[in-house]
């Protein structure tokens, strides 16, 4: 679970001539990091080989 102190921490380490846009980049991209890294100890992860096959998918 990601906290307000979290959050505090992430703005703070913006430079002083961030845009709000910049946060908001910032914050969705902890948020994403945290996120996987919740599922990855609930053991909700896919092999190197099913990644490559979704990519692949994908990319047609």
């Amino acid at each position: 679970m990601i906290t307000k102190a979290d959050i505090l921490q992430v703005v703070k380490k913006l430079p002083s001539t961030a845009s709000v846009e910049m946060a908001m980049e910032q914050l969705y991209l902890f948020y994403k990091i945290e996120k996987g890294l919740e599922q990855s100890k609930k053991g909700k992860t896919i092999s190197h080989d099913e990644a490559k096959k979704k990519l692949n998918k994908w990319l047609k």
